[in-house]
């Protein structure tokens, strides 16, 4: 098992020139704890994942013992309370479990992203009492898993307009709709949904009626609630993902996640971490790439020579590189800024939009330098770049985070 780490603590001078404590991180200079938990996850990645992630993507398979094993190792509690089961560390931890698994394995790293952040983290931030001691113990060890229904059919970027409908009537909500492109709803492992819905109608604050949004956890196997086919993905080949249907489901009033109607205030609060830990998977896909593409240059033999005695090749390297410093600096900056309590969302968003580019164009530069070697899905370059593409997608597209990082600036 790993030891979770605590937030480490630095002074540094705030802007009126006081002194205040905040929690700073700095790529290549993490505190001792936060390294011993890198290369403790970097070591499980390169010798348990590696070796068998070609295999689990060529059969679409989703990887329960991998799964298993990470919950031993404390991976899917790390930013949790020891009460429910958790390690007692950080959000920051998990950022770095993410990235290092995801220089092998993509999906992977999202079972472990999707699982945490958006599946138990809804739980722990908004649930009552109750539902924490029901529910988190059985995530935080993996042997069990949550998803998030945001998604739907006509509303991905514009979650406002979900259509999901749920009724209250002596006692029992009534819910009915469906869901899109569910991350770890459908595994033989899946506990629960919470899933945004319609409960009603409120005024705004310029005077228009809208919708009220509100979230309500639904156990998996309750009646009326199916996990459709798994979808036939570009990527992502050994996660699970699946259409949602609701009919007529049935659950408890006590079911409801959160206040009535901050369903959606709720959910952008969960985005936004959420979107600095898909950045954190983000570099480590494209750290993945470079280090594929060092090892491979150096190897490969062209005219004589090794192909990393090209400066072509050394410039197209060396580009890759920077890109991933500047993406982990990112997502550091916006990780601290959410552990000090200062506000993130500007630097989550860009976080995600660079790191998400950053993937991408490293896997393409990877294959690109790996030849037709590259276009074989036997290769870990290849998986990059069909599994990178979602990065620029999920969680938020490139333009919802331009969107956010102008609306914060006041445009």
């Amino acid at each position: 098992m790993t030891t979770a780490p605590q937030t480490a603590h630095t002074s540094e001078t705030t802007p009126t020139g006081g002194e205040d404590t905040m929690s700073t991180f700095v790529p290549g200079m993490l505190p001792e704890e936060y390294e011993d938990l890198r290369q403790g996850v970097a070591k499980f990645a390169d010798e348990e994942v590696a070796p068998v992630s070609a295999e689990l993507d060529a059969k679409h398979e989703f990887p329960y013992d991998l799964v298993a094993k990470m919950g031993q190792m404390g991976l899917f509690g790390l930013p949790f309370d020891e009460e429910y089961g958790g390690m007692g560390g950080d959000y920051f931890a998990l950022c770095l479990a993410i990235e290092e698994i995801a220089r092998v394995n993509q999906s992977l790293a999202i079972t472990l992203e999707a699982g945490v952040s958006l599946g138990a983290m809804p739980i722990y931030r908004f649930g009552t009492e109750e539902q924490k001691r029901e529910w988190l113990p059985k995530l935080t060890d993996a042997s069990g898993l949550a998803a998030f229904g945001l998604t739907e059919p006509e509303a991905g970027s514009d979650a406002g307009g979900t259509r999901t409908k749920a009724t209250l009537e002596n006692g029992t909500w009534t819910i009915n709709g469906s869901k899109s492109f569910i991350t770890n709803s459908g595994t033989d492992i899946t506990r629960l949904v919470t899933a945004t819905a319609v409960t009603g109608t409120k005024t705004s604050k310029s005077g228009r009626e809208v919708p009220e949004i509100s979230t309500i956890i639904i156990p998996a196997g309750t009646p009326g609630f199916t996990a459709e086919p798994p979808y036939d993905k570009v990527g992502w080949n050994s996660s699970d993902t699946h259409p949602l249907t609701f009919d007529n489901v049935e659950v408890p009033e006590e079911n409801l996640l959160g206040e009535r109607g901050r369903g959606y205030a709720n959910f952008l609060r969960i985005l936004d971490e959420g979107r600095i830990a898909v950045g954190a998977l983000s570099v480590g896909a494209a750290q993945g790439c470079v280090d594929e593409s060092v090892k491979y240059a150096k190897e490969r033999q062209a005219f004589g020579h090794p192909i990393a005695d090209f400066q072509g090749i050394q410039f197209k390297i060396a580009r890759m590189e920077a890109r991933v410093v500047a993406a982990r600096a990112a997502y550091y900056l916006a990780a601290s800024r959410m552990l000090a309590g200062l506000p993130f969302k500007k630097e989550a968003a860009i976080a995600k939009m660079i790191a998400g580019d950053a993937a991408m164009d490293n896997a393409r530069d990877a294959t690109q330098i790996h030849g037709g070697y590259g276009f074989m899905n036997e290769y870990l370059v290849a998986r990059h770049y069909r599994d990178s593409k979602i990065l620029e997608v999920g969680e938020g597209t490139t333009e919802v985070q331009l969107m956010l990082i102008a609306r914060e600036l006041g445009l």
